[in-house]
């Protein structure tokens, strides 16, 4: 007969040897490379401050017809009334500067310039993302292409980039523009004159990015991995769209955000020359250079549409460079 204490097994309670009491180790869990470098943008406060911009910018660009609406008058609709007939300066302080136009009157015709602004954010905005795109699209298909097959072929496409890049850009532009009919394929000038501009900064401004991508390709072609799809037997268009290309995504979005500022600037610029958009077709180079002559009298003609200029170029850039950081291998 046994005692209490003398049952076989563990005693209530108990756990078997090498039993552990703990709980389970958390399972670790790794982060793709687009994880990682949204955790970098989000830490650069001065990155997000500037994409918030840029997002607003495009939102007031597409709404600009609401907004106008809501908050001021038509574009081109003229307001004589606010004009000052023997100064012929807006009437008030500030260039005009009212509950009724927030931001004031253009001194020629009395336009609100609230919602030139706006509209003049379209023509910048779509001259600049669509020149962006086209430089983007010839330059990544010039530059991979140079940087992978080598030989006469990128001795070809370089050269081509050369005379490119020493091209006079801006005589070009005002020559092509100052020549074109008022409309052309079915085009109203409305929308012709921005689709030049686009085709002028676009295809002048490939060569940039071309030469990044082709720097980028000619050291990945010696990499590894595209020796092993090679031994696999993969031809050069897998390994140009499958292999290189996925790894130039991060230095092509880089410098696209970043040209886009510098697309914007030449908008401006030619517009304030006359080789951009026609009058009344609101732009703001167009309204600098109208304010160049009143300049003197009414400042705040020239202080708004710098102001949207300097904004928008400095929100694009910030966040730019947040996310070259980010995108950044060798980041922390």
């Amino acid at each position: 007969m046994t005692t209490p204490t003398e049952t076989s097994g563990p005693p209530s309670g108990a756990q078997p040897d090498g039993a552990s009491t703990t709980a389970p180790a958390k399972k670790i869990e790794g982060r793709s490379p687009g994880r990682i470098a949204w955790d970098r943008l989000k830490r650069d406060k001065v990155a997000l401050a500037g994409g918030v911009v840029v997002i607003l910018l495009v939102l007031a660009a597409i709404f600009a017809p609401v907004l106008a609406s809501m908050f001021g008058h038509p574009p081109n609709e003229p307001h004589p009334d606010q004009i000052n007939p023997d100064l012929g300066l807006p009437k008030g302080s500030f260039g005009g500067i009212s509950g009724d136009f927030p931001l004031g009157v253009d001194p020629t015709f009395g336009r609100d310039v609230f919602s030139r602004i706006l509209y003049g954010a379209r023509i910048s905005m779509l001259v600049a993302l669509g020149a962006a795109v086209l430089s983007v699209c010839i330059g990544v298909v010039m530059g991979v292409t140079a940087g992978y097959f080598g030989g006469w072929v990128d001795a070809f496409i370089s050269r081509v980039m050369d005379i490119l890049l020493a091209f006079p850009q801006l005589l070009f532009s005002i020559a092509l523009v100052s020549v074109m009919p008022t409309s052309a394929f079915g085009i109203p000038d409305e929308w012709l004159r921005p689709l030049i501009l686009v085709f002028v900064i676009g295809f002048f401004g490939w060569p940039y990015i071309g030469r990044i991508v082709r720097g980028q390709a000619m050291s990945l072609r010696e990499r590894e991995f595209v020796d092993a799809a090679r031994s696999l037997g993969a031809g050069r268009t897998h390994i140009l769209f499958r292999e290189l290309l996925p790894n130039l995504v991060a230095p092509i979005l880089v410098y696209a955000t970043l040209i886009i500022p510098s697309n914007i600037l030449n908008e401006a610029a030619l517009s304030f020359l006359g080789a951009g958009v026609r009058p009344p077709t609101a732009s703001w180079g167009q309204m600098l250079s109208e304010a160049v002559r009143i300049y003197q009298a009414d400042p705040m003609y020239m202080v708004v549409p710098g102001l949207a200029i300097f904004i928008t170029v400095l929100a694009f850039n910030l966040f730019g460079d947040g996310l070259r950081d980010a995108l950044d291998p060798k980041g922390n």
